[in-house]
């Protein structure tokens, strides 16, 4: 009988790499994957610990799942990622549908773990820190991505220790892939039709890899992948303000491929929350980040993540946040009311008035999506660049992003997929925006 697999993705960028990885391993015992749930042998979700309500997010989805096998075989349910991690054998205590939990470090044990399964019908939990085995193990194991735009992992957790932040809990201490592993499965990408590549990491900036005397840094990856013909597109994230070193900077003078948009995540705009945080920056420094690459391409903009509420943050703290906001005009950013993760140091801290981080965050949304509102309507009447990604649902339209990661919809033909073309913007919303194939660009690719 054939066998199923359906991966449900909670999360970041990395969990969508790690469901990737995970189904490049499964099929070397005779797995398909399937957009079908109800077509499943093997239910597999690979979750997220840093959103709020996390775990209760997996136990409904798991009760959703038993409803739809209700009057079906039962299939093999695993939950991978840092829930898995953080909770492990709790899951399987109190979620008896459960049958493998499967920790973000243990990937490669996945196909040992269905097979023991399968035959004996126990309970199985993997959840070591085991990340070298396991990218040796996917270095053997062909990355089959095909998209456009396709991610690479290069390097996995972190030693920062923030103080709201799970992440060294569950996915342990910072460890960077060997550079020649990485060249290699960015080749693969290549082969596969790959046109950008997002090179991920906890911390993406402090990768370092020690090779014959040699030290590999992230700005040596990015010239590397500068040099393939290829790719038309490299992009990294996420990114730490600690790590942005001169060398990686000085890229943006080098690398005609690396794209103008620098995530980077300040959380506060307040050197008291900063350093009650543990974010081991401080306003000044990032601020110094900002005009360095100013100074290198002003072409160069910023996203970034914002904390809202978190513990002791006063007025005083909020406005300064707000000004840094005002200084930077950052063009697209993630803002979320703090929410304490068991196990993490902010946990054991007083809280912000609930009512009080709502009202703020409304303020710090509205103001940053009038930033990106603004962005997007200064772009209309003129010709961007677009890599086109794939084609819409609708079967007409095509969907590609600009050089900031802006979505970009418009008419045009498949034959456009995989390739940058020039779009002229006739309209805008917040999140993207809309235009027309233009008529040097329909001569060029046909």
């Amino acid at each position: 009988m054939l066998k199923k697999i359906f991966i449900k993705t909670f999360g970041c960028q990395m969990n969508e790499y790690d469901s990737n990885r995970i189904f490049d391993t499964v099929k070397e015992i005779g797995f398909e994957k399937t957009d079908k749930y109800e077509d499943a042998n093997c239910y597999l979700l690979n979750t997220c610990h840093i959103r709020d309500k996390a775990k209760e997010k997996v136990y409904h989805e798991i009760g959703r799942v038993k409803k739809i096998f209700r009057s079906k075989p039962k299939p093999i349910v695993i939950v991978a990622g840092c829930v898995a991690q953080a909770e492990n054998q709790e899951m399987l205590k109190r979620e008896p549908y459960i049958d493998i939990v499967i920790g973000p470090q243990s990937y490669h044990k996945i196909n040992e773990a269905i097979l023991k399964h399968s035959k004996n019908k126990k309970k199985e939990e993997e959840t070591e820190f085991d990340t070298i085995s396991k990218f040796n193990y996917l270095s053997k194991i062909k990355n089959k991505d095909s998209k456009v735009s396709s991610f690479l992992t290069i390097q996995e957790g972190c030693d920062k220790f923030c103080h709201f932040c799970v992440v060294p809990y569950t996915r342990g201490p910072e460890y960077s892939r060997p550079f020649k592993q990485i060249i290699d499965e960015a080749k693969e990408l290549i082969d596969s039709g790959a046109k950008e590549i997002i090179l991920l990491g906890q911390n993406v900036n402090a990768y370092k890899f020690q090779d014959n005397n040699r030290e590999y840094k992230l700005s040596d990856l990015l010239l590397e992948l500068n040099g393939f013909d290829q790719i038309e597109r490299v992009r990294y994230t996420t990114s730490h303000p600690k790590d942005m070193t001169e060398d990686l900077i000085n890229v943006y003078k080098k690398s005609s491929k690396l794209m103008p948009l620098v995530h980077l995540p300040v959380q506060s705009g307040s050197n008291k929350i900063l350093k009650s945080m543990n974010r081991k920056h401080t306003i000044e420094e990032y601020l110094k980040v900002y005009e360095s690459l100013k100074e290198i391409n002003p072409n160069v903009e910023f996203s970034s993540d914002f904390i809202i509420g978190y513990p002791g943050e006063d007025e005083d703290d909020f406005n300064k946040t707000m000004e840094l906001i005002e200084k930077i005009g950052f063009i697209n950013s993630y803002s979320f009311i703090f929410s304490a993760r068991p196990g993490t140091v902010a946990a054991d801290l007083t809280q912000v008035n609930a009512v009080k981080s709502k009202e703020r965050l409304e303020i710090i949304q509205k103001r940053l999506f009038e930033n990106q509102i603004k962005k997007n309507k200064s772009l209309e009447n003129k010709i961007l660049n677009v890599l086109v990604e794939n084609i819409m649902k609708d079967g007409i339209k095509l969907f590609g992003r600009t050089e900031y990661m802006t979505s970009v919809i418009f008419d045009g033909d498949i034959d456009n997929i995989g390739k940058i073309v020039q779009v002229e913007i006739t309209s805008s919303n917040q999140n993207s925006l809309f235009g027309k194939l233009v008529e040097s660009s329909k001569k060029k690719v046909a």
